[in-house]
């Protein structure tokens, strides 16, 4: 289906600044009804007052912190109504710096809004959105769901953020071809460094004050949803906004197979012991 023919409701988690508002801004002007998610409730009225008056759309703020249970269960409750026909979970926090001298509770709740908040949410969309014959859910990951063991520098110390997005990569990917004989899409969006303010906290608090950017730069968000959207209208489950060669993206499932052909029940010959003629 085309996403510039709405069906009724996009919730946005994460909506207050960055990739988050820049979703609810081009929805609005798409003819989407918003929910709007984040723990700033004066960003996220502002936000909605502009919306409603420049587009006319439906804006709902919902002032919730995905890392408690209780701000989790409102948003659940919300988006499993009837009228989500899409749900873009944005929500997000790095948590970055050294692991062995991370705070503990931070990294909880890294994967608490990372992993948690994301796959709940979507076990509470799914099913209606498949019960009506239409729906989609957008899940923004990161390039570092493929740093991997690149060395901190220029990348950060991102042990428990890369390993979320990661999550997330694998399970947008298994979740689509499970859902593949259904009209339900499923998508996960891989921006590199982007033009937020991401980067001007750890997530332990929302950043204060004005909406502005972080001096490293990057892609503007808006290029970031153009992609996205773009993505979903041609059912593309995996969105690098700035890869040019989308083949990349088959090299790596051609990889993955190599890999899983190490599944059999004899071991791999080099794992083998060397005889020992000594005993």
């Amino acid at each position: 289906m085309a996403y510039d023919e709405p069906p009724s409701t996009a919730l946005v988690t994460g909506a207050s600044s960055g990739i988050g508002a820049e979703y609810a801004a081009r929805l609005a002007r798409r003819g989407w009804d918003l929910v709007l998610v984040a723990r700033r409730a004066e960003r996220l009225d502002a936000l909605a007052g502009r919306l409603r008056e420049e587009t006319g759309a439906a804006v709902e703020p919902m002032v919730a912190d995905l890392a408690q249970s209780s701000g989790l269960a409102r948003v659940t409750e919300r988006v499993a109504e009837a009228d989500v026909g899409l749900l873009v979970n944005n929500a997000g926090i790095n948590g970055y710096g050294p692991f062995a001298e991370a705070d503990s509770a931070l990294l909880t709740k890294v994967v608490e809004v990372n992993v948690v908040a994301p796959t709940v949410l979507t076990r509470a969309a799914v099913p209606r959105m498949v019960t009506r014959g239409r729906g989609a859910i957008v899940n923004v990951a990161s390039l570092l769901a493929f740093a991997g063991g690149l060395p901190p520098g220029p990348l950060p110390h991102r042990a428990v953020y890369g390993g979320t997005k990661g999550y997330l990569v694998t399970f947008t990917r298994t979740l689509a071809a499970e859902l593949g004989d259904t009209p339900v899409h499923v998508q996960v969006v891989c921006p590199g460094l982007t033009a937020t303010e991401f980067h001007l906290g750890t997530g332990e608090a929302p950043v204060a004050g004005e909406a502005r950017v972080h001096d490293e730069g990057g892609m503007p968000a808006a290029d970031v949803v153009t992609a996205s959207l773009a993505a979903l209208d041609t059912r593309e489950v995996v969105c690098v906004p700035g890869l040019s060669d989308p083949g990349a993206v088959t090299r790596l499932a051609d990889a993955e197979l190599a890999l899983r052909n190490g599944s059999g029940a004899g071991l791999a010959p080099r794992y083998r012991p060397a005889e020992r003629p000594y005993g």
